[in-house]
């Protein structure tokens, strides 16, 4: 199936590795211009193997996602390269984990700038220059933990359906004026810090990588975690022209894992 993404242009954020890497390779892989950043400078060593694996156009941006003046700056360098951004991937690190008590305020208020306010900054740079194109798509990645709150993730669980809000009312605004919103919640999905995960929960309890694998995935229907060029692949489609009559959706990616009924 051709996605109809030749040559169009995407941000993602957070994409040095794991899950927004994925979603940058896969839009690469099928044709689009991808800017990608990341607080790391090891975005640009990915954004190299990106771009020699898929003979795209890759612009690395160092920028931290929990700054607003890195933000603007991100949109700006993505604009002078490309003049234009036809597909916004918002993604951002995990807040920290802890249950309530274990945590301050001030571990809240970091955790809404980095995963609710980085939405917020990212859309206030790209929906005014989308509205004027009279085209555009918008996709939030968050957590199956939308639809099923995760032990120790309190903040995660809070401030993600935050984001969800955010992307079901702009949803309703801006599909009047051509941009599809949607977002996508991965359970987990087997990516290098899962992977690193993975290794120290089976040193810390004396077992194997199968047997906590086999622990995470327990209420999987399907068995497994779900793989990056997976979750690539989903992400693409979901943003692409392909899904054109998707809108306002909250896609799960998490093998069945979710057990409510919508």
């Amino acid at each position: 199936m051709d996605l109809g993404l030749k040559d169009k242009v995407a941000l993602v954020t957070a994409a040095s590795r794991g899950l927004g890497k994925a979603a940058a390779w896969s839009l690469a892989q099928e044709g689009a211009r991808v800017a990608i950043c990341s607080r790391s400078s090891q975005i640009e060593e990915t954004a190299k193997k990106i771009g020699e694996e898929t003979a795209r156009s890759i612009l690395a941006v160092q920028a931290d996602l929990s700054q607003s003046a890195d933000i603007q700056s991100l949109i700006s360098k993505t604009f002078s390269e490309f003049e234009h951004i036809d597909i916004l991937i918002i993604n951002a690190g995990g807040p920290q984990p802890g249950d309530f008590l274990s945590l301050t305020a001030e571990d809240w208020e970091k955790a809404i700038n980095l995963t609710l306010m980085s939405a917020v900054h990212l859309c206030y740079g790209v929906v005014p220059h989308m509205i004027a194109r009279g085209t555009g798509s918008i996709v939030a990645t968050q957590s199956y933990s939308v639809k099923q709150p995760i032990d120790n993730l309190i903040l995660s669980n809070s401030i993600r359906l935050a984001v969800v809000g955010l992307m079901k009312s702009l949803a309703n605004e801006l599909g009047p004026k051509g941009i599809r919103v949607n977002s996508i919640h991965p359970a987990w999905t087997w990516t290098e810090r899962v992977e690193q995960l993975i290794a120290d929960r089976a040193e810390r309890r004396g077992t194997s990588t199968e047997d906590e694998q086999a622990r995470v995935t327990i209420d999987v229907p399907l068995g497994r975690m779900g793989t990056v060029e997976e979750y690539g692949r989903a992400i693409a489609w979901l943003a692409s022209p392909a899904a054109s009559f998707i809108h306002g959706h909250a896609l799960m990616f998490d093998g069945g894992a979710t057990k409510t009924p919508l």
